[in-house]
């Protein structure tokens, strides 16, 4: 069977937003996920330059069919930020009306923080899926850097784990909305997902872009705690 997946690691500052010192100093990761032959794609946390995003899927022969936010932190979805407007969702949709698929827990928090209309947000619960012509997408919730964070297991093979899971740590929880015991369970369900995903997390924090799951859990300290004790004297708690 030929595989029809399309998927794009964008960097900020280097893929798209080139130029932008925010952008370059944030190293996010947007990604592109389709369909080849259907040619309908989704996006996955715009931010900076939404015409430069849509201008690699119009290049690429691909059109929007929606977004996927994984939270809603500005250098994520757009909005306020260190004293500076960040473009994002709400200047997307000002180019194109496609779904934006967010967790029921972060709807209110992109609401406020992009400005975009209750109306323009579709809200999931865990393991429902998206479906973007024959690839599938499964939304696993995984609260902790905020409350409805989301990660997204594409195919079964690739898991774009936003900020909830880094090759070389994890997001952080003192943020409004972080819950410290809640990422400790969010990072060990992750670490059980069958098959050795691919982990493509959310920033550029470490020298490769992307490891297996394998890989993540032997070398990156936030599974070395076996207890949720041993992970609260982790956090200083």
């Amino acid at each position: 069977m030929v595989n029809r997946l399309y998927f794009r690691q964008l960097l900020s500052g280097r893929d798209y937003a080139v130029g932008d010192p925010i952008a370059t100093q944030m190293v996010n990761f947007t990604y592109l996920i389709g369909d080849q032959e259907t040619r309908d794609a989704v996006v996955v946390d715009p931010a900076y330059a939404v015409d430069d995003i849509l201008a690699v899927l119009a290049g690429d022969g691909m059109r929007l069919a929606g977004v996927l936010v994984t939270h809603h932190h500005p250098d994520h979805v757009g909005g306020e930020m260190l004293g500076f407007s960040l473009p994002g969702l709400h200047d997307l949709l000002g180019r194109v009306q496609v779904p934006v698929h967010v967790h029921r827990d972060e709807a209110e928090w992109v609401r406020r923080t992009t400005g975009v209309g209750a109306t323009d947000l579709v809200s999931h619960d865990h393991d429902d899926v998206v479906d973007v012509g024959t690839v599938a997408i499964r939304l696993l919730h995984t609260p902790g850097h905020t409350p409805g964070s989301q990660c997204f297991l594409v195919n079964g093979g690739r898991l774009i784990a936003g900020d909830t899971l880094f090759l070389e740590g994890c997001g952080r929880t003192d943020f409004p909305g972080g819950d410290p015991d809640a990422m400790y369970t969010s990072l060990r369900a992750l670490a059980a997902l069958p098959d050795d995903p691919v982990v493509f997390p959310g920033h550029l924090y470490s020298a490769q872009p992307s490891a297996p799951m394998s890989t993540v859990r032997r070398d990156n300290s936030v599974f070395r705690p076996r207890t949720i004790e041993q992970w609260r004297m982790m956090f200083g708690r």
